[in-house]
């Protein structure tokens, strides 16, 4: 499996050999480090880990600190791991680039999406909502009757108002339309979870 940590940039639009336009959102896909290999001897799965990004060293744990330091890897910001069963293939320190991908791969990507705060039942659910007429403007955005005369509660798991969105969400079967590897930018066709500067992690 190849995979990589990336940060969301945002969106554009490219245009192919028939003058179509194709939205994309662009990441700077790496240069990601591994800091950790697991083993099914030590760890009981093997893994990889990877880091990404740059932070002052003053910012981190000396737990964290100390972790890095076994690995030879500057202070990182984001630390992911990935199942994988060839870990033969990589090393300590290794570095792992956009390069790991090529135009036309298809790839799924996952990430947390947008936060968008405590919502009603139209917004977050879907809802049709209640009459606009005859005076029931009341009603119009309500959720209803939430219950029956029994069991004389409201049973877990029911359609309400709530927090909605920043949830781990994974967009699967999407393809890359182009790679930049001097620039370390992989620009993928559709809309990707998260706002700009988001951390994807990207497995193909």
């Amino acid at each position: 499996m190849r995979f990589i940590l990336g940060k969301k940039l945002g969106m554009s639009q490219i245009f192919d050999k028939e003058g179509k336009v194709i939205p994309i959102t662009l990441i700077e896909a790496g240069p990601c480090l591994v800091v950790q290999i697991k083993t099914e001897e030590k760890d009981g799965y093997s893994a990889v880990q990877i880091g990404f990004g740059l932070k002052k060293e003053k910012k981190l744990k000396r737990p964290q600190i100390g972790h890095l330091k076994k690995a030879g890897v500057s202070n990182v910001r984001w630390l992911r791991e990935f199942r994988e069963d060839k870990i033969e293939d990589y090393k300590l320190g290794q570095e792992i680039k956009a390069d790991v991908f090529k135009e036309g791969d298809i790839i799924n990507v996952s990430g947390i999406s947008k936060g968008k705060g405590f919502q009603g039942v139209v917004k977050r659910h879907g809802f049709k909502g209640g009459p606009a007429s005859h005076g029931d403007k009341d009603r119009m955005r309500a959720p209803g009757s939430i219950g029956t005369s029994f069991p004389e509660h409201v049973w877990k798991g029911r359609k309400m108002a709530g927090r909605m969105g920043s949830d781990r969400v994974t967009a699967k079967g999407l393809q890359i339309a182009q790679v930049d590897l001097e620039n370390n930018l992989l620009a993928i066709k559709g809309a990707l979870p998260g706002k700009p500067g988001t951390l994807l992690e990207i497995r193909g």
